[in-house]
């Protein structure tokens, strides 16, 4: 283990006169009290009376040297020296240290004084042999009571912060460089100085769940002053270096020095977060923590899961693993009570994480906890015309090859050998490349088509393949929703719903990149009979038995004439128009108080894409359930967001064959029912299908470049194929 070290600097001085400066100095010298007691460091009484009684500067220099860990001296021509006034400066382990750094400013240079160390490299950027070297983090203080910059006064301080990862003796190089602003750029100085680190002590959680059982949670400690423990930079899984939380255990423990701490503490969604004030002492050192639910929907066989997340790649670091392992994935599954974690390797690291596949869920799975690696098919092969989710896959590697470097450029031809061997499979990520001016739903702009969303799709859903006992199935089950804006997700899904298509809708986070700040941010809930398993979840999806959103709101039951949603084919069937009845069990939770930032007031196209906040009606804790029919509202609830469970009711009167849906907009959306009136098929708009239809085109311009040579002819057929079909529904469906 190492030790970090973080330095803050801040300036004390406002002012500069020219000659006998000793009036600027005291005066700034009694600010820095106050800057002092901020930082959790006041000075003796003693020494706040000689600064009140100081008449020189010499009477600063007697309170503040001996509290100084090096003199900086900026000569006439800007040139920067250090000089150690400390041996072997003290620190704390998992703590915070404060010193000073003086400052003789013989150029009266007024630019910032920066700190930086070869021994603080971020953690991503550093290779694996500089590790046990990476102890320190630098940064300067610029807040008030003090000045960002030097003040050019002959004598100033600047407070350092310091902060020790671990305990022993350790050693940094700290430069010095005042930069811009002096009359020449970046002269530096640097001071090898070392450091005796005391040990801090184990806090020991105690975790309990609503059933009176130890579990795992998440935890953001601070203190005062809002600084995150541990510190987030020097991280190595579990714990992640992007995230302010830790998850812990019941009976696991966090490294702090004694003191004073803020704790906030969750489990995903469904639980209550809180925060509580926490004395650590030689007296204290338990924390417990008493988790409370809102809702379980699992109580009811609605198993949340979330079909994309990463163990390597964008936020992963790559050294010195590549990624992280599937227990510390599972601990993230865990702490945010996520029942189903698809965890898919891609691009980044492939030839590493690709070890972990089996074909079935991974021995880190404790039930009903079920963690399984899969693929997505990103930074490789068919991802210029939009990612996949492969999931429940048999085998991992497409033919021909052991790697990543010899997949289909063809969407639908990873999709047809996905699904020969009875894969769930459907594009990620699904509005990026679809987006649009108009936040109506639907909307008719032709999307440009230029992205790694579904853009592809539009041509695959037309399609049927053989699945693995040869029967045709649709080559694309679901769409992938939450993690882009919903207006360009649920477009291109309501127009292909409307043609007649029947895609369902999946929820997903893509952790750590799209979002990295927890897994199942974007969730589905699907309805499974029995005990949970992964296939069963995976059919789930494939049947649209869930609801997808964040997780703070619920449509569970959903049903048309009793015929619950995923079962029976999703289908209710009329010999004539009439009248049907939708039933549903709704429930969401809101805070009394929006939360800050007002995530209502966001555009679209900024994140949180889905959210229980955008559904907030005015400051109350109302929010619409809205019933959809052929992509339009045509009824609404309002219920509260109290948590409660609510047993929603709508009538319709069907004159043509149609699809249902639920939704409390931005924030959760069912799968359709679809209501067939004299056994005909859905052709709910003739300008859908010519969306539809224009969109191939626009797809084509932007994607037949990507196509390899070798499938040019699959490529130019397939698409022929979904103009064909669109053309043919557009004869068939009637104006809107």
């Amino acid at each position: 283990m190492k030790n970090v070290v973080i330095i803050f600097l801040s300036s004390i001085f406002l002012s500069h006169s020219h000659g006998n400066d000793d009036q600027a100095v005291i005066l700034n010298a009694k600010k820095l009290i106050d800057a002092l007691d901020f930082v959790g460091s006041p000075i003796s009484l003693t020494n706040q009376n000689k600064l009140i009684k100081a008449n020189k500067i010499e009477d600063v220099e007697e309170v503040f040297d001996p509290l100084s860990l090096a003199c900086i001296t900026i000569n006439p021509e800007s040139r920067v020296k250090v000089k150690g006034l400390m041996k072997t400066p003290n620190l704390i382990e998992k703590g915070w240290s404060v010193y000073l750094i003086k400052i003789v400013n013989e150029a009266g240079v007024t630019a910032p004084l920066k700190v930086d160390s070869p021994q603080s490299f971020p953690l991503a950027n550093s290779p694996s042999n500089l590790l046990a070297d990476r102890w320190i983090d630098l940064e300067i203080f610029r807040n008030r009571p003090l000045n960002p910059t030097l003040s050019g006064v002959s004598v100033e301080y600047r407070i350092l912060q310091i902060y020790s990862r671990d305990s022993g003796r350790r050693s940094a190089i700290l430069n010095f460089d005042v930069g811009q602003g002096t009359q020449d750029l970046g002269f530096r100085s640097e001071l090898l100085q070392n450091f005796s680190c005391s040990p801090s002590t184990d806090i020991t959680f105690k975790v309990i769940d609503e059933r009176g059982k130890p579990t795992t949670a998440a935890f953001e400690i601070r203190d005062k002053f809002g600084r995150v423990y541990p510190l987030m930079s020097k991280r190595l899984a579990p714990d992640m270096h992007f995230h302010p939380q830790v998850y812990r255990k019941s009976g696991e423990t966090v490294k702090l020095p004694k003191g004073k701490y803020f704790i906030k503490y969750s489990r995903g969604p469904e639980y209550y977060s809180d925060e509580k004030e926490f004395n650590f002492n030689d007296d204290n050192q338990i924390a417990g923590f008493n988790l409370v639910r809102w809702i379980d929907p699992s109580l009811d066989g609605w198993w949340s899961g979330d079909h994309h997340i990463h163990a390597a790649g964008c936020s992963h670091y790559s050294k010195p693993t590549q990624g992280v392992h599937a227990p510390d994935m599972m601990r993230q599954c865990l702490g945010e009570d996520l029942k189903v974690g698809s965890n898919l390797t891609w691009g980044p690291c492939f030839d590493y994480q690709k070890q972990f596949f089996t074909g079935k869920i991974d021995k880190v799975s404790s039930y009903p906890y079920l963690l399984r690696y899969d693929i997505e098919v990103s930074g490789f092969g068919s991802h210029q015309s939009g990612h996949l989710c492969l999931l429940r896959l048999k085998n991992q590697m497409y033919p021909g090859g052991d790697s990543k470097d010899h997949w289909p450029t063809l969407c639908l031809n990873t999709l047809k050998w996905a699904k020969s061997q009875g894969a769930i499979v459907g594009p990620a990520h699904t509005g990026w490349g679809l987006n649009t001016n108009s936040s109506e739903l639907p909307n008719f702009e032709i999307p440009p088509f230029d992205g790694i969303g579904a853009c592809e799709y539009i041509v695959d859903v037309t399609h049927q393949v053989p699945g693995p006992n040869g029967r045709l199935v649709p080559a694309v089950d679901f769409l992938s929703t939450v993690d882009t804006p919903i207006v360009w997700e649920l477009n291109i899904w309501y127009h292909t719903l409307n043609v007649g298509y029947r895609t369902r809708i999946s929820g997903e986070t893509d952790y750590p990149c799209i979002y990295g700040e927890r897994v199942g941010l974007g969730r589905s809930y699907v309805k499974v009979d029995g005990d949970l398993t992964y296939n069963k979840w995976c059919q789930g999806i494939r049947l649209g038995r869930n609801y997808t959103g964040d997780g703070r709101s619920h449509l569970m039951d959903f049903s048309i004439n009793g015929v619950e949603v995923g079962t029976k084919n999703s289908e209710v069937k009329l010999k004539d128009q009439g009248r049907v009845n939708i039933k549903a069990k709704v429930a969401a939770f809101l805070g009394e108080v929006p939360l800050p930032g007002q995530i209502r007031e966001l555009p679209l196209d900024q994140q949180p894409y889905w959210h229980l906040e955008r559904a907030r009606i005015d400051n109350t804790r109302n929010v619409k359930v809205e019933l959809v029919v052929n992509g339009y509202p045509v009824s609404e609830k309002i219920i509260l967001a109290d948590g409660s469970i609510n047993n929603i009711e709508f009538d319709y009167n069907v004159r043509k064959s149609s699809w249902f849906a639920l939704r409390i907009y931005k924030s959760s959306h069912s799968n359709p029912i679809w209501v067939l009136v004299d056994g005909k098929p859905v052709r709910a708009s003739k300008r859908s299908a010519e969306w539809c239809l224009k969109s191939v085109d626009q797809c084509w311009d932007q994607k037949e470049r990507f196509i390899a040579n070798d499938e040019m002819a699959d490529a130019l057929s397939a698409y022929e194929h979904a103009r064909i079909e669109y053309k043919k529904i557009i004869k068939e469906s009637s104006l809107d």
